[in-house]
């Protein structure tokens, strides 16, 4: 017998500023019959697409540990680039950038949301597919 994923959480301050937030970046709706609303402690949002879903739930502590948790994020459309600067546009704030580090068109970058949570912004799927560049 083995499990699957029924969701991720992600512990946090603000739930509903935070989901918001990451409505945002993946283009993920509220799940269907329970919007979130200002002051719920929990809220779930939900990938319209796969259907993966995330649940942002509020904890009492005053410090968060700081690797809640961790996302690699491939662009649906468009490039990495082109990501990284819409991700820039709603003002996550950059850690790392590895782009290029083990040849042209490798790495990615990593960003921290509003709360502190990192993510990284990895190549598109056609990026992956396509040929190395020299």
């Amino acid at each position: 017998m083995t499990s699957f994923v029924s969701h991720t959480t992600v512990d946090c301050h603000d739930a509903y500023a935070l989901s918001e937030w990451w409505k945002s970046l993946l283009g993920y709706v509220d799940v269907e019959d329970d919007p979130n609303e200002p002051g719920h402690d929990e809220c779930t949002i939900v990938d319209p697409d796969s259907g993966h879903t995330i649940l942002f739930i509020e904890v009492p502590d005053a410090q968060l540990p700081d690797k809640r948790i961790h996302f690699d994020l491939r662009p649906r459309e468009g490039t990495r680039d082109e990501e990284v600067e819409r991700v820039r546009g709603l003002g996550a704030t950059e850690v790392a950038d590895h782009r290029g580090e083990w040849g042209p068109g490798t790495g990615w970058v990593v960003f921290a949301d509003p709360e502190g949570n990192q993510f990284c912004i990895l190549r598109s799927t056609a990026e992956m597919e396509a040929p190395t560049p020299a």
